[in-house]
């Protein structure tokens, strides 16, 4: 099918997750994304996870399907060039004109100066907090409150998550933000200026989730307690090959399901006879959480994995084994070389072959347009397309590329 986005041009200048992760989106969708880099690359160019020989794979695949336009933007003339292609027309102007950006400090960037070289510039920038400070996700995280209710109940200490989860989503909302501005255009003929704050997207979700109201009301703040599911019953049980499963019964259906399977029928009535409660209800089975859980662990315990997933088959308990970033990782490259990407669960993770961090694993677009994954985009190398790009997008010519290059407001 044709991709929604095919023929736009986004230009990025940014680094790390949220706002490079909104133009991977922009480009699974279609749209060209040139990506101005700074000459020897960004403060995320070497971030890890890295490959054996040490280029990152944290870039690699967070900038692939962009084509990278390497300049000097210390200099005058570099930033006179990143100017041009962030405010370059092209032949379907509609089309062009969008910026993202999370940069500090280049004061050739900011949204006054581009605005006066085009006033339709549809220009998004990510910050760390509204006021302009710095933050990234794992400061931001901290502010939330979100630490001080993760982790073993047992522990005083503030659990971060290994998740960049407000980056991620930082990064939809700039996709949000371009998709919105488009659409202002296209029936206004007028230009955006959206800023988006990280601290601001983490705070909104927290707030938007009734957590910050919860904490106000008589009982307090909520507290910590290990894998289990706030208000329900859910959590994980060992098998007896050492394995996880992580179990939920948030509703009705899934909670008889659950008792059901496990055959725990006489033991429950029995509970909520002596009890006198309903286990039917959410707020009985959160409220008797650790009684559940020793309750149900010697059925677990008694099983190897392979034994819980035959049993719990069809039966309607929502369940799932913990899985390693390994063990995913290899079933998804079996399937890809198998040319099974269109597999349950595996379709969106695809095989991608680069010269410079060999083979990969990406995720396709995870929106199924008409039943399909987008994907296709090919990996990115630092500043390799900058003399197709400035020759194509501004109509230079050999000789003024290579007068740049000679003075280092290019690579050679």
């Amino acid at each position: 099918m044709a991709q929604p986005l095919s023929g736009f041009t986004v230009v990025e200048n940014d680094s790390f997750v949220a706002a490079p992760s909104a133009c991977l989106a922009l480009s699974q969708m279609g749209a060209e994304i040139i990506k101005i880099d700074p000459l020897k690359g960004g403060p995320d160019i070497d971030r890890w996870p890295i490959t054996a020989e040490g280029r990152s794979i944290y870039w690699g695949t967070l900038n692939r399907g962009k084509r990278s336009v390497a300049i000097d933007l210390r200099s005058e003339e570099g930033q006179e060039l990143a100017q041009s292609l962030i405010t370059a027309t092209g032949d379907e102007p509609a089309k062009t004109g969008i910026f993202i950006t999370n940069n500090v400090g280049r004061s050739f960037l900011t949204d006054d100066v581009l605005r006066a070289k085009r006033d339709d510039l549809i220009h998004v920038k990510v910050q760390g907090s509204a006021d302009g400070g710095p933050g990234v996700d794992y400061t931001v995280n901290a502010e939330t409150g979100i630490p001080g209710i993760t982790g073993p109940a047992e522990s005083p200490r503030p659990a971060n998550h290994a998740l960049p989860a407000w980056d991620l989503l930082c990064g939809q909302a700039a996709v949000t933000a371009v998709v919105s501005g488009l659409l202002q255009r296209s029936t206004t003929g007028e230009g955006t200026y959206a800023e988006i704050a990280l601290k601001d997207i983490a705070l909104s979700a927290v707030a938007n989730l009734g957590w910050y109201t919860e904490a106000l009301q008589p009982a307090g703040e909520r507290e910590k307690h290990g894998n289990h599911i706030f208000g329900t019953f859910g959590t994980d049980f060992t098998t007896s090959d050492d394995r996880s499963v992580m179990i939920t019964a948030i509703t009705r259906r899934q909670w008889q399901a659950l008792v059901d399977s496990t055959g725990m029928t006489a033991v429950i009535e029995a509970l909520q006879t002596a009890l006198g409660i309903d286990l039917s209800q959410e707020e009985a089975r959160y409220a008797q959480r650790e009684t559940l859980e020793a309750l149900f662990k010697p059925w677990f315990a008694a099983r190897t994995l392979d034994q819980v997933s035959a049993e719990l088959a069809g039966s309607g308990v929502l369940w799932a084994p913990y899985r390693s970033i390994g063990e995913v990782a290899r079933e998804a490259a079996g399937a890809s070389a198998a040319g099974g990407s269109e597999d349950a669960g595996t379709g969106v993770i695809r095989g991608l072959a680069s010269d410079q961090l060999g083979d990969m694993l990406v995720g396709a677009n995870p929106i199924r347009f008409d039943g399909e994954y987008l994907s296709g985009e090919q990996p990115t190398v630092l500043g390799e397309a900058t003399h197709e790009v400035l020759s194509e997008k501004l109509g230079l010519t050999q000789t003024e590329l290579g007068r740049l290059s000679d003075s280092g407001v290019l690579n050679s």
